[in-house]
């Protein structure tokens, strides 16, 4: 992002400055495409005479790009103005999705999603910096609540947007809707849109980008393959360590660039209990909700069998209820601050992950709605306080390399809760087959299984919570180096 300067304009108090509304319409459009595919995949299978494991790579790519690119825009933010960043984001997401609307091949429609993967990967750490630079400390919260609409309910709502869309007919459909939406939005944006603070030149480490890229896409690509099977285990595992080793190194030469230059990612924001806290949050909770995405759509599918659109029908009600409190959750931190929202958000993840471990082949489907709905209001209240609590802990001057290591962090999060609970449950059914148990029987077992894994894991919202403050203090929260 633009340097922070000591003149930075700042919002009228009780108003979401404009530059936050657009920014924030943009990200929901782009952040949209993340989960959009998923119910497009036999559609893909029948059009373009693909495996099914070759056409999940069309929502694997997307989070792969997101993964290798997001580590760079902390870097490319403060080289460019707030106009040139949008500006050339949405034009490469437009490029993307509209290649990907009229590729002739399955390799086309895969670069064409990795295009669009590498302009929606600058939005998030775009929105997050400039609100975090304009907008007041009284009112962050209530701001913030709006960035959770788009950062946390866009993907939650990709799946049954994609439902609607395909009853309509071709998977191209979900390509032409969104382009002259994404149009409309670059458009209105350009016109509107005002430049925060000003540029800063500095030098890309190579080094240290070809690491992030490799590593943190490395690690993504490896977790995503853990699904496909045991014969992809050894590669999966292999790619996995590799991933981490170079993560391991890129932060190495990020402390010693702390030292002697700039770094790529800024790593002494860690260093920020209350940011480190919330970024640990954070990614538990980001890892329940990817994990509880895929599970669901294939236990009411696949073992209850209802259409894609009926799939989508059923989850929208959580997804608008995360998106309605979101501003509401916000003022409410403004007033009250983080503990009466997360405490009581992190014990509502582990009652509804653990209410889903009961599912079986006769649970009433308004159980798995309120169960689906718990979640997901449980999740929004946790979400707008931890991210303007832990980048409201920052100093203005991190503010890039906190959104750009939030972003990062909220896709390898992603990518686990994916791959944790797609082998759980595929190992487990793997094994009562084997063991003459019914494959529908066997599968819902193994469902069952990744419930429970996810409810122990979010436990640790809980413990996190109560150590979060209800504040944010920037100057006395720094930890020793």
């Amino acid at each position: 992002m633009p340097a922070v300067t000591q003149d930075r304009p700042t919002a009228q108090a009780g108003k979401t400055p404009l530059v936050v509304r657009l920014l924030v319409l943009a990200t929901f459009v782009v952040i949209l495409n993340e989960t959009l595919m998923i119910n497009a995949i036999p559609r893909l299978m029948e059009s373009l005479q693909v495996t099914e494991q070759a056409a999940q790579w069309v929502s694997t790519a997307f989070m792969l790009t997101m993964a290798a690119v997001i580590p760079v825009t902390g870097w490319f933010l403060q080289r460019v103005t707030t106009r040139q960043g949008y500006a050339i984001a949405m034009g490469v997401f437009l490029a993307g999705t509209a290649l990907s609307a009229v590729a002739p091949t399955f390799t086309i429609l895969l670069l064409g999603r990795i295009v669009q993967a590498a302009g929606t990967a600058v939005m998030m750490p775009l929105l997050m910096t400039t609100l975090m630079t304009v907008v007041p400390e009284q009112d962050r919260g209530r701001v913030m609540g709006n960035v959770t609409l788009a950062i946390s309910v866009a993907p939650a709502l990709g799946p049954a947007i994609s439902g609607l869309i395909l009853q309509l007919g071709s998977w191209r459909l979900l390509f032409v809707a969104v382009l002259p939406i994404a149009g409309a939005v670059t458009y209105f944006g350009l016109r509107h849109l005002d430049n925060i603070g000003e540029p800063q030149v500095s030098t890309l480490d190579w080094a240290s980008a070809a690491m992030a890229t490799l590593g943190f896409g490395g690690l993504v690509y490896g977790l995503s393959l853990f699904g496909e099977g045991e014969s992809n285990l050894g590669p999966s595992i292999g790619i996995v360590i590799a991933g981490a080793a170079l993560i391991a190194f890129f932060v190495l030469r990020q402390l010693k660039l702390q030292r002697t230059g700039a770094p790529l990612m800024d790593l002494r924001t860690l260093t920020h209990r209350t940011f480190a806290l919330s970024l640990a949050l954070m990614c538990i909770a980001f890892l329940t909700m990817m994990g509880s995405m895929i599970l669901l759509p294939l236990y009411l599918q696949n073992l209850r069998g209802l259409t894609p659109l009926q799939t989508g029908l059923l989850l929208m009600p959580g997804g608008l209820a995360m998106g309605l409190l979101g501003p509401k959750v916000g003022r409410i931190y403004d007033r009250l601050g983080s503990r009466p929202l997360v405490i009581p958000g992190s014990i509502g993840i582990v009652l509804s992950l653990a209410g889903f471990t009961q599912i079986s082949m006769t649970m009433p489907y308004w159980q798995v709605l309120v169960l689906h709905a718990l979640l997901m209001v449980s999740l929004a209240a946790t979400f707008t306080p931890i991210f303007t609590l832990g980048m409201g802990a920052l100093p203005p001057n991190m503010y890039p390399h906190g959104s750009s290591i939030l972003g990062t962090l909220q896709q390898v999060a992603a990518a686990l809760g994916t791959a944790l609970v797609v082998t759980v449950m595929s190992a487990r059914a793997t094994s009562l087959v084997a063991e003459g148990a019914a494959a529908g029987a066997a599968q819902l077992s193994g469902m069952r299984l990744a419930f429970v894994i996810a409810t122990v894991l979010a436990v640790a919202t809980i413990v996190v919570a109560f150590l979060l403050p209800s504040r944010t203090t920037t100057s006395g929260d720094v930890v020793a180096h």
